[in-house]
């Protein structure tokens, strides 16, 4: 297997995707709704310019505003960014696999969203908090988690796997948008205590219209709190597009609390580093929040239980293909010499190498406690839940009895 098989390949759709060709059709197979998009870029303000350091075809380009925020990266740095990408994406795909060999029961990919997260990730200093959802494991990746921690939640063995104060990096949420509000109140805190620390809360397009994340902006907004809000526009809430969901850019929002808002191109590492560490460093001198919009795009599935071909458009994940953060992030390494064939195929070797160290962790890791469920349900016990735990301890025995008739 070669580097570009783990790293430079174009992503790729998930199993059961059929282009018009093959299907016989003229794409114009609908979901039941009625209602597929045929092209790329319909996000409401999708031509509005986007804050941009690297171009789909790799070029670096100028901007007054946020070049300073990278003027001093080295090489060995920019390979890193890259670097973090590919692991990530490695990472990724290895835990999607082992979903689909039974190993995990639920996995949310992160495919085509590298740049966004690692780049934003490695904008954060040690002593900020960060507060992720449930698909940000570029972001784990740059706070010192252990990859492997990730999927003892999503194999059921524990409730997170890691101590958030360890990191600064608090356990995933599933609860759509929540974790702002959490944020918000957290760099309230800093505040009170005079720390010069900052905050990041992540979430996405379809979180933006949860009540949590208004009420979170509302405060923040008033407490003038240390926080940055990192919405992570992959353009697909499920199977809601952004269009269904606002009628201006997201980052527009921010205007209405009173702080500002930015879009920037989330397939772009450099972009999404250069505009975290701007939005960051105003939180620290006591400015506040922002609002970053990533615009970028989810290449799989919402999750590997979300069959995307029933409302997503061939067309417009091969239109974003050509947008893939790896691939730009390699071109404009090759053309600035920054890196050799020698890197990238130790980078190959090292891909390798986690791969099979995440599927003989997964696979070493214990069955849960069947049990587990009924526990610290109420505080005293409760009448109904003795009366499921014995029927569930029915249905677990009934396999026992099956093999004896054997």
């Amino acid at each position: 297997m070669t580097v570009e098989s783990t790293a430079a390949q174009k992503p790729r759709r998930s199993a059961g995707t059929k282009s018009a060709a093959s299907t016989g059709t003229t794409g114009t197979k609908r979901a039941a709704s009625g209602a597929k998009r045929t092209g790329a870029n319909k996000s409401p303000g999708a031509d509005t310019q986007l804050i941009q350091l690297l171009t789909p075809e790799g070029k670096r380009v100028k901007d007054a505003t946020y070049d300073p925020y990278v003027a001093d990266i080295t090489p060995d740095e920019l390979r890193g960014l890259y670097r973090d990408m590919v692991l990530t994406r490695r990472f990724d795909a290895e835990a999607t696999s082992l979903q689909r060999q039974g190993e995990l029961g639920l996995w949310a990919s992160l495919l085509g969203q590298e740049a966004a997260q690692i780049g934003s990730g490695r904008a954060t200093r040690e002593d900020d908090y960060v507060f992720p959802t449930y698909r940000e494991h570029g972001v784990a990746w740059c706070r010192g988690v252990d990859p492997t921690n990730l999927l003892g939640m999503f194999r059921g063995v524990n409730n997170g796997g890691w101590d958030p104060n360890s990191n600064n990096f608090h356990l995933y949420t599933i609860v759509i948008g929540s974790q702002t509000l959490h944020a918000t109140g957290y760099a309230m805190g800093i505040t009170k205590d005079g720390a010069d620390s900052a905050v990041i809360a992540y979430f996405g397009d379809g979180a933006s219209s949860q009540g949590d994340v208004a009420e979170s902006f509302t405060f923040s907004a008033v407490y003038n709190a240390p926080v940055v809000f990192f919405c992570q526009n992959n353009q697909w809430a499920i199977s809601e597009p952004t269009e269904k969901q606002t009628r201006v850019p997201l980052y527009q929002r921010a205007q209405g609390y009173g702080f500002p808002g930015v879009r920037v191109d989330g397939n772009d590492v450099l972009a999404c580093l250069a505009v975290t560490k701007w939005a960051l460093e105003r939180a620290r001198r006591g400015e506040g929040p922002t609002l970053v919009e990533a615009f970028t795009y989810r290449m799989g599935a919402h999750t590997t239980s979300d069959d995307p071909t029933k409302y997503r458009a061939d067309e417009e994940t091969e239109s974003w293909e050509a947008k893939d953060p790896i691939l730009r992030m390699r071109t404009y390494l090759e053309a600035s010499n920054h890196a050799d064939e020698g890197f990238f195929a130790e980078l190959e070797v090292e891909s390798e190498a986690l791969g099979k160290r995440v599927r003989e962790v997964v696979r070493a890791m214990p069955d849960p406690d069947h049990f587990a469920i009924f526990e610290n349900v109420y505080a005293d016990g409760h009448a109904l839940v003795d009366e499921e735990r014995a029927q569930f301890a029915a249905y677990q025995a009934s396999f026992a009895d099956e093999g004896e008739d054997k």
